[in-house]
Formats: C-alpha cells, sequence, structure tokens
C-alpha cells in the first residue's frame, strides 16, 4: 500500500472540506468549517501549515494568496486509516472485527446475509 501521511482527526475535517469542495484558500476552509467547530482562523491555518508539511496537502500561489488542495487520494487516505486500525486493535485479523461489528450492530438478517 502507498504510504499515507498520518492525518489526526482535526486534520482530517480539513481534508474533508478539500476534498469535498476542491481547492480552496484558507479563509475559505475557515468559513466552511466555521458551523462544524468553534476554532479560529489561526488553528484552520495552523492546521493547513501541518498538512502541507505533511504532505498531505499542496498549494497554488495566487498573487498575495494561496489555493490549497489535497495532495492524497480520499480513498487511499480511509484505507490507510481502516488497515491502520485492524492492525493496532485486532493485530491485523479482519475475521474478529468483522464479527464483533456484526454482533454489536443493528442489521436485520437480511443485512447479514
Amino acid at each position: 500500500m502507498k504510504s499515507v501521511p498520518r492525518i489526526s482527526e482535526a486534520e482530517w475535517l480539513v481534508m474533508k472540506v478539500l476534498w469535498s469542495k476542491g481547492p480552496s484558500t484558507a479563509n475559505e476552509v475557515v468559513e466552511e468549517l466555521s458551523g462544524n467547530t468553534k476554532w479560529k482562523p489561526k488553528t484552520v491555518k495552523t492546521l493547513i501549515d501541518r498538512l502541507v508539511k505533511k504532505k498531505a496537502v499542496s498549494f497554488e500561489k495566487e498573487g498575495r494568496r494561496y489555493r490549497f488542495h489535497a495532495a492524497v487520494n480520499l480513498a487511499e487516505c480511509v484505507r490507510w486509516e481502516r488497515w491502520s486500525f485492524v492492525r493496532r486493535v485486532y493485530g491485523g485479523a479482519v475475521k474478529p472485527m468483522l464479527a464483533e461489528l456484526l454482533e454489536d450492530s443493528d442489521l436485520s438478517a437480511k443485512d447479514v446475509a
């Protein structure tokens, strides 16, 4: 599996904006997150800077502004997170994880089949 940078939970929120909205300025990301978080603009800009350093986000300069875009694919990040979880929590064993998920879910017999 291709190496994917480790992205924190807070950084995931920023990445979700970039994945859904496409290339955006820092202020556009701040505005998009303002309804879901109580973060100050400086916090969002710090998260963007961290993601740039991790090479999860890249940017293009437009005059005095920067337009940021995701440099990693959502599907690759989700896949990496999924396998990271299975390795950490279940020692890489998928069957016990699936069994527990099914046991803890409100799935009908039809859903399980």
